[in-house]
This record gives structure tokens, C-alpha cells and sequence, in this order.
């Protein structure tokens, strides 16, 4: 049953193919998918109606648009750019986060028994730093992938920079956590830590699984376009 709905639809065993070996974010990845199906399907059908029989119709269409294998690339260095910009836009929404958790170490009332305050300021420095610099880079992928990338070409390597910008900001997520639910038990305003931690770990969880995601992609072969049909 499965063999003849396959060769009574080889445009959707076309499109599966491509589904199968594509990878990236899922609206973008269904967006591009439906383009390719819709272009075959059109495709298909002005050959049809030319008198073209249906199978050499469609391989006609698909010597026109590419098979899967001569696709791919071209397909997944647009998912790979639409990744980095999804894993940057993360990366901005959460990194002023670290900030105000440098805000909160500074100001938290510790016991002062146990020595906590000055090792929480030097850690919430560093996360500050951290935060600082993700920030930057993530603003700065996002201009370069999006309206300057009519310009100027999208670095080859700066998909990977996004992922491992966005792995350390989920590593510092995870200290700011630790730190946080540390502080919360000495601290006499111990529910905004608390609070603070609960929101860390969420974070941490929401900037590792695009990092993951964005290194799978930045090491897939891909080509190198000029400029990327995907920009959201």
C-alpha cells in the first residue's frame, strides 16, 4: 500500500526526502518545504498541460528545481542563517538577564558569617561580562543576517560563533542558578532570589536547546549564498 501512494505522489516522496535531511528551526523549515512542494506542484501542472504525461512531468520538475541531494545545501545554509538568528534573538531577550543578576548579588542581604557577599559580586561581574558581550554579538548577528546582508555577504563562520556565543551564555545561566539558589538560602529577601534562580534555570534551559540546535546546524554542508530568502 505504502509503495503505490508512493509512486502515485512522487512529488511528496521528493519533499520527504528534503524534509528528512534538513534541519532547523520548524516554522522556517515547514515555510521552505511548502515552497518547494507548491513550485513542483505548479511546475507539474504546466507541463500537464501541455500534454506532458504525468511522470515525465514531474521529473522534468525535478530537473528544473534540483533533487534532494543537489538541494540540500543551498536549502540548509538558509536554515542554518535562520537558526543563528533565532538562537541571537534568544540570546538578546535573556543575556540582560545576567545583568540584573549581578544587580541582585550585589544587593542581597547575606549573613555575613559566611563570607557569601564579596564571592557573589565577583562571580555576578563575570556573568555581568558575559552577559555584555553575548548581547553585543547577538545584535550584531542579527544587523548582519538581516538588513545588511542585502550588502554584505553573512559570514561563513559565524553560525558556529552564534552557537558556542550562546552555549557559554547558557553555562553562565547555569552558574548564575547555582549562585542564585545558594545566595537565596542566606539572604533575608531570599523569594527574589529564589525567583531569580527558578527564571535562571528557565532560561538556561530555553539558550542551551538553540545553542544545540545551532551547532547541529553550522556543521551541515552547506553553500554559500550571497544573500538568504529566510529573514524571520
Amino acid at each position: 500500500m505504502n509503495a503505490i501512494s508512493r509512486q502515485a505522489d512522487p512529488i511528496e516522496d521528493h519533499v520527504a526526502a528534503l524534509t528528512a535531511a534538513l534541519h532547523g528551526p520548524a516554522r522556517a523549515k515547514a515555510r521552505m518545504i511548502e515552497e518547494i512542494r507548491g513550485g513542483l506542484a505548479d511546475t507539474v501542472a504546466a507541463h500537464t498541460a501541455d500534454g506532458v504525461p504525468y511522470q515525465r512531468a514531474v521529473r522534468q520538475a525535478v530537473r528544473e528545481f534540483g533533487t534532494p541531494d543537489e538541494l540540500v545545501p543551498s536549502c540548509q545554509r538558509e536554515l542554518t542563517i535562520a537558526q543563528s538568528r533565532h538562537t541571537a534573538r534568544t540570546v538578546a531577550l535573556t543575556a540582560p538577564f545576567l545583568i540584573a543578576c549581578w544587580y541582585l548579588a550585589r544587593t542581597a542581604d547575606h549573613h555575613r558569617s559566611w563570607g557569601l557577599p564579596h564571592t557573589a559580586q565577583l562571580l555576578a561581574v563575570h556573568l555581568a561580562g558575559v552577559a555584555t558581550v553575548a548581547a553585543l554579538l547577538a545584535a550584531a548577528t542579527l544587523a548582519t543576517t538581516g538588513t545588511l546582508a542585502r550588502r554584505l555577504p553573512t559570514p561563513h563562520r559565524l553560525p558556529l560563533a552564534v552557537a558556542w556565543t550562546g552555549t557559554t551564555t547558557s553555562v553562565a545561566m547555569a552558574v548564575a542558578t547555582l549562585a542564585l539558589a545558594t545566595a537565596s538560602a542566606l539572604a533575608t529577601n531570599w523569594l527574589l532570589l529564589a525567583f531569580a534562580g527558578v527564571f535562571a534555570a528557565a532560561s538556561h534551559a530555553v539558550v542551551a536547546a538553540s545553542a544545540r540546535a545551532c551547532r547541529r546546524c553550522a556543521r551541515l554542508p552547506t553553500t554559500h549564498p550571497t544573500v538568504s530568502r529566510l529573514r524571520g
